[in-house]
C-alpha cells in the first residue's frame, strides 16, 4: 500500500486532500508500542535519572504514548509534548513521564496507583503465561481453547484475591468437546493463573451459550499518535477543512473515538472539537457489568486500495470501507481509520475494541454542510451479550459558530412549549434537556452577531435516556478547558459510579452569549436475538443562515 505524507482522491468534481498534521512524530510506528522505546527521543526519556530511579530493579512495560495538547483553544497547535506511561510490575503502580520531542532529557515524573487498560502487547504476554500453565496450557497450545479479550479487562485486588497485583482477564472459549468455557485472570507479576468463582470475575459471565461472530486474533493499537489535515474542495471552491485524530490518540481519560477538530465549512468555523468521551453499557437485570468502555483501542476494518498517510494510521481509500456492521466478521485488513467518499459525503470511520465489544465511530461531512456523527455497536462471541443490554454514547460537541464567543443554544418545540413568541427559545443557563418526539424537539447553536447556526436534529434511533443510568439526552454548558470528559476512569463498578457524571457541569452559569459546549447522548437497546434492530445512532448537524 503506498505511503506518503499527502494524498488526494477526486470523485466527480469533489477532491479530498489528506496530509500529515504533525510531522514532529514522523517515523513513529502506526501500530504497536514495542518499537517506540527505540526512537532517539524516547531513549533519552528512559535514560532520565529520576525515571530510572522510579523504575529501578523491577520489570516494567510501556503501556501508552500520547501527544499532549494545549489547554487553551488554539488552531492547529504545534504538538511537541507527550506523555508516556510505564507499569512497574514489582511495585504494582504506573509511572508517568511527561516530556517533549525538543527536550526529551527534561522529564516530569509521577506515580499513580491506577490500572491502565492493557494494550495488545500486554494481553499477548498474559496469553503466553497461560500457555505455560500446567492445567490449561496444553489445551490452549493445541487450540482446544481459544483465547479472547474479556470484560472487565483488568480486575481489582479485591476481586482477584491477588493483593495489589495487576491481574488481566483472558477468556477461554472451547473449540472442541470436553473443554469448559471460562474467564481466568493472569497475575502479571508472577505469571500465575487466577481462577474465579463461577468461572468468571464478578460482573461477567462464561456460560455454554455465546452470541456474536468468532473473535479473530488480530492486533489492536492504542495510545499512539496520529493526526491528519483534511481539505475538501468542489469545483475549486474549498468546502471543508478539519483535522482528524485517530482513536488511539484521541483525548480524554479513556479516549473518544475518531476525533475531529477545527472543523470549518466554507471558511467559517463550526466545531472546535467533536468526539465521544463517554461510552457506557448496562445489562438488563444487571446480568453483567455495568461497564465504562474505552474508545482509544483500534481494531481492524476492511479498507480498499488507497494511500496510507504517513505513520498516522489513516488510509485515504478509493472505495468504501467496511466494518463488522457490514461484513459480520471480526477480520480486517487495515488497523486504523479509513477516509473515503460516499456519494456527496466524505466519511471518516474506525472500528474500535473494548474487550469483546466492537464499536464503530464515524463522521460524515456532506458537501451541503451537513455533518452526521455516527456510532455503531457489535461484539464478538461471548456469554454476556446474549443478555439484552443498553449502550449509551455521549458526544461532546464544542461548537464555535464562526467564533468561540457570542454563541447561544436554542431549543425548538412544536407546538410551542414555553415562552410565547415562536417555536425557538433560548436556553438562558446551563441545563440538561430531554428529547421529546411529541414536541419534535431539536436544538441549534447560533452566532448572535451573524445569525449563522447549526441545528442538532436527533436521530430516529437515538432513544431516550432512562433516569437510572442513561441520565439525560442533552446538556448545554459553558466551555471549560478541563471538561473533556466526566472524570470517570473505572471499567466496572456500580451503576451510580459509572453513569455519565455530566450534571456536575451544570452550575447555573449563563450560556445566552458565551462559548458553549453541547453534550448529546444516544441510547441503544442491543438484543442479539432481534436482527431487525438497527445498530447505528447519532444526530444530524445541519447549517442554517450559512452563506
Amino acid at each position: 500500500m503506498p505511503n506518503t505524507d499527502k494524498a488526494s482522491i477526486t470523485v466527480g468534481d469533489v477532491t479530498v486532500t489528506t496530509e500529515v498534521a504533525h510531522p514532529v512524530f514522523r517515523g513513529l510506528p502506526s501500530s504497536g508500542l514495542s518499537a517506540v522505546t527505540n526512537f532517539p527521543f524516547m531513549r533519552k526519556v528512559t535514560e532520565n535519572a529520576q525515571l530510572q530511579q522510579l523504575l529501578q530493579g523491577g520489570r516494567n512495560r510501556l503501556l501508552s504514548f500520547q501527544p499532549l495538547e494545549s489547554e487553551q483553544k488554539e488552531d492547529t497547535p504545534a504538538t511537541q509534548k507527550f506523555r508516556a506511561v510505564f507499569y512497574d510490575y514489582q511495585r504494582n503502580h504506573s509511572v508517568v513521564a511527561q516530556s517533549s520531542v525538543e527536550h526529551p532529557e527534561e522529564v516530569e515524573t509521577a506515580v499513580r496507583l491506577e490500572q491502565p487498560i492493557p494494550p495488545w502487547e500486554e494481553f499477548q504476554e498474559a496469553v503466553e503465561h497461560l500457555k505455560k500453565d500446567p492445567t490449561l496450557g496444553a489445551a490452549i497450545q493445541a487450540g482446544r481453547l481459544q483465547t479472547y479479550r474479556a470484560m472487565p479487562a483488568v480486575v481489582s485486588a479485591a476481586t482477584s484475591g491477588e493483593t495489589s497485583a495487576r491481574v488481566l482477564t483472558v477468556g477461554l472459549k472451547p473449540t472442541s468437546p470436553g473443554e469448559k468455557h471460562q474467564i481466568v485472570g493472569v497475575n502479571m507479576t508472577t505469571g500465575k493463573m487466577v481462577v474465579f468463582h463461577n468461572d468468571a470475575p464478578a460482573g461477567s459471565q462464561a456460560g455454554s451459550n455465546t452470541c456474536g461472530p468468532p473473535f479473530v486474533q488480530q492486533q489492536t493499537v492504542s495510545n499512539m499518535p496520529g493526526e491528519v489535515r483534511i481539505t475538501v474542495t468542489k469545483g475549486g471552491t474549498t468546502l471543508w477543512t478539519l483535522n482528524a485524530i485517530r482513536p488511539a490518540a484521541s483525548s480524554g481519560r479513556r479516549g473518544s473515538g475518531v476525533e475531529v477538530r477545527y472543523v470549518a465549512y466554507k471558511g467559517k468555523r463550526v466545531l472546535f472539537r467533536g468526539h465521544v468521551p463517554i461510552l457506557n453499557v448496562r445489562y438488563k437485570n444487571d446480568a453483567c457489568g455495568p461497564y465504562r468502555d474505552w474508545q482509544n483501542e483500534e481494531g481492524t476494518l476492511v479498507a480498499p486500495a488507497g494511500t496510507d498517510i504517513g505513520q498516522t494510521g489513516f488510509r485515504l481509500c478509493q472505495g468504501k470501507a467496511k466494518t463488522m456492521l457490514e461484513t459480520g466478521s471480526d477480520q480486517g485488513n487495515h488497523l486504523g481509520t479509513a477516509i473515503y467518499m460516499d456519494g456527496a459525503e466524505v466519511v471518516l470511520v474506525a472500528e474500535m475494541e473494548a474487550g469483546w465489544y466492537r464499536y464503530v465511530c464515524e463522521w460524515r461531512f456532506h458537501t451541503n454542510g451537513t455533518i452526521k456523527p455516527r456510532f455503531g455497536f457489535s461484539a464478538v462471541a461471548n456469554s454476556c451479550v446474549c443478555n439484552q443490554h443498553f449502550h449509551h454514547a455521549y458526544w461532546r460537541l464544542d461548537f464555535d459558530i464562526e467564533t468561540a464567543a457570542h454563541n447561544a443554544v436554542e431549543e425548538f418545540n412544536k407546538p410551542i412549549f414555553g415562552p410565547a413568541g415562536g417555536n425557538w427559545s433560548t436556553l438562558p443557563f446551563e441545563t440538561r434537556r430531554s428529547r421529546h418526539q411529541i414536541f419534535q424537539r431539536k436544538w441549534r447553536v447560533r452566532n448572535l452577531n451573524s445569525n449563522a447556526a447549526y441545528e442538532i436534529i436527533p436521530g430516529s434511533t437515538d432513544g431516550v435516556a432512562d433516569a437510572e443510568f442513561g441520565v439525560g439526552d442533552l446538556w448545554a454548558v459553558r466551555y471549560r478547558s478541563k471538561e473533556l470528559d466526566d472524570g470517570v476512569n473505572d471499567t466496572t463498578g456500580t451503576p451510580a459510579q459509572l453513569m455519565a457524571q455530566l450534571d456536575k457541569f451544570v452550575t447555573g452559569e449563563s450560556i445566552a452569549d458565551a462559548d458553549v459546549v453541547v453534550w448529546y447522548a444516544g441510547h441503544f437497546t442491543h438484543d442479539f436475538h432481534d436482527n431487525a434492530v438497527g445498530h447505528i445512532i447519532g444526530p444530524t448537524l445541519k447549517p442554517s443562515n450559512w452563506t
